[in-house]
């Protein structure tokens, strides 16, 4: 692919002198503008209006004002994107906010790799998370969005990362974009408006509708979609697959075409990439009394509506009907639940609970609940713990009942 990318501009463009934002950002992108965020890549943000004051005797107050943001937005990113590559990309509040984080991005252009996709069309692409992890699995990237700022951005990113042979940004309106050349489309609608998070599916921007419309043109596609969506709302033609990262439910994608499991559900955890999958939804597992051990699914299965496949793998059952708290007689070590030694099983008494705290010596608790309407923090200081001892306590329903299991991780 020849270079796509235009090169570093030296003075804010023409055709953004009437945008504050994009002339900003221009600034940033000057040998002047990089100094800046050089010198900033340390600094405390509690020290900003001393940091400012001394950078606006040197430097014009919008640049300094433009960098102090940036480097705000790139030590939020570090958690996503790393250190490494936080501190060359630019961001967005929005693009910090919304971007894959780049493990999940990493693992996602591993399975277009590994079916043999060569290109993609990444429509909504924000700052550019996705097609820098796809360029990186050696993936030919169009990168698409509507809002020029952002595009820019990504075209940024692109170059900063070495990557600007691979990705070609285009600022364009994704539902006009011919995607017949790709091997693969990707689709990650904007889930956020004005007022916060978007639920419903259909005020996404693009509607998912139109997203899965575009899916299914593609010889492969892949949706990315809030972990909550319901499960009634995936079309048959998809696998739908639920992604954690260190236990955190992240994302959930839908893919499409050649290569994946129509109508199967599938939970991936990081950064083992242990993937746990069924073709059809389970039945319902049976219930009964609390064993010795209880199991604590990954959120990723409990997403994927798989915690039944895990009831019977390790020859157990659930506390309640309602409630993703596995038990069994005997141990059972799984990538897929984290393990606990029960020892108690109390009604729930928050005087019961701290006599048994004291009695055992406990000064670290750990809180944790389904089904419960008790705040771990409010518990833990009404406890008042002292001791060498450590402890975990449920709070959830057993049967029914509000309940308290105390005992210890496995292990």
């Amino acid at each position: 692919m020849d270079r796509v990318n235009a090169t570093t501009p030296s003075v804010p463009s023409a055709s953004s002198a009437d945008d504050p934002a994009r002339a900003a950002f221009a600034a940033l992108r000057t040998p002047e503008g990089e100094q800046l965020l050089a010198e900033l890549r340390d600094h405390d943000p509690a020290d900003e209006l001393a940091t400012a004051t001394r950078l606006r005797r040197t430097h014009p107050a919008e640049l300094v004002s433009a960098a102090l943001g940036q480097a705000r937005l790139r030590q939020r990113a570090v958690a996503k994107f790393g250190a490494e590559d936080a501190y060359r990309m630019y961001f967005t509040p929005n693009g910090v906010e919304q971007a894959t984080r780049t493990s999940v991005a990493a693992h996602r252009a591993a399975r277009f790799a590994g079916l043999g996709v060569r290109s993609v069309a990444d429509l909504c692409c924000g700052i550019g998370g996705d097609a820098i992890a796809l360029a990186r699995a050696g993936i030919s990237v169009l990168a698409v969005d509507r809002d020029p700022l952002t595009a820019e951005v990504a075209r940024a990113n692109a170059e900063a990362l070495g990557l600007g042979e691979l990705i070609e940004v285009r600022c364009a309106d994704v539902t006009e974009i011919d995607t017949a050349p790709y091997d693969a489309v990707f689709v990650d609608p904007a889930r956020r408006g004005g007022r916060g998070r978007i639920f419903d599916p259909e005020a996404y921007s693009p509607p998912l509708s139109w997203a899965t419309a575009a899916a299914l043109k593609a010889p492969r596609a892949a949706l990315k979609i809030a972990p909550g969506i319901p499960h009634e709302a995936i079309g048959p033609e998809a696998e739908a697959e639920w992604i954690s990262d260190g236990g955190d439910v992240k994302e959930a994608v839908l893919w499409y075409g050649e290569g994946f499991a129509p109508g199967s559900f599938r939970a991936t955890l990081l950064p083992s990439g242990a993937a746990l999958s069924a073709p059809a939804p389970l039945p319902a597992p049976p219930v009964g009394p609390v064993g010795c051990y209880l199991y604590e699914p990954d959120g990723a299965v409990i997403r994927a509506h798989l915690v039944a496949d895990l009831v019977e793998r390790c020859g157990g059952r659930l506390v309640d009907e309602t409630i993703a708290y596995i038990t069994s007689d005997e141990p059972y070590s799984s990538p897929y639940v984290a393990g606990y030694r029960i020892t108690d099983e109390l009604p729930f008494n928050m005087k019961r609970l701290k006599a048994l705290l004291r009695e055992r010596q406990v000064g670290v608790l750990t809180v944790k609940k389904r089904g419960s309407a008790v705040e771990p923090e409010e518990l833990r200081r009404r406890m008042k713990l002292s001791g060498p001892n450590a402890a975990t306590v449920f709070l959830t329903r057993v049967a029914g009942a509000p309940t308290m299991l105390i005992g210890h991780p496995l292990g």
